[in-house]
């Protein structure tokens, strides 16, 4: 089984939070505090997650992120939020320690992941929902993950190809504007 450090993640419908603008973090927490009925500490909610964050800057470890078109088309806020989300993407695409992969919409593809999901190492996997983080330690089911993980990761687009679906995301947004 492979060892990710920290870092392998499969996202199905929304931009990971290690890589989310804060626009984007309270247009999201903002849906979400409202569905739940929930205490607004969205300041506090949004300084920790850019917080956690700085992770990514310490080179220390790799992140590997499979993302799903429709992430980079799922709308939290504005036009101008998606667009600046997308920005953000592309800058954390040039960092050595962050392989951003997308898999397209529209081909044909190794397999199909119900929910996103986090692989920290050969010993964790969580997954987190709106109203749990649920975290996977058995070793069988572990390496199930990891088995969808490869085979989306091989269905993904990496460097120019991905770019390119995150700036025509982009100019569709900036048309729709």
């Amino acid at each position: 089984m492979p060892t990710f450090g920290l870092g392998a993640q499969r996202a199905h419908n929304v931009i990971p939070g290690l890589f989310q603008t804060a626009d984007y973090i309270r247009a999201m927490l903002t849906f979400w505090m409202r569905f739940l009925n929930t205490k607004n500490d969205i300041d506090e909610a949004i300084a920790a997650r850019l917080e956690r964050q700085t992770i990514l800057y310490e080179g220390r470890r790799k992140y590997t992120v499979v993302l799903e078109e429709s992430a980079l088309r799922t709308w939290f806020g504005t036009a101008e939020t998606m667009v600046g989300q997308l920005d953000r993407l592309l800058s954390l695409m040039s960092l050595p320690n962050v392989a951003i992969g997308i898999v397209p919409a529209m081909i044909e593809r190794q397999g199909v992941g119900s929910a996103g999901f986090w692989i920290f190492d050969d010993k964790l996997v969580t997954l987190e929902t709106p109203t749990a983080s649920i975290e996977i330690t058995q070793p069988q089911e572990i390496r199930l993950y990891v088995r969808m993980f490869e085979l989306l990761r091989q269905s993904a687009v990496y460097g120019p190809e991905a770019r390119a679906l995150i700036i025509r995301a982009q100019t569709e947004m900036n048309a729709s504007n």
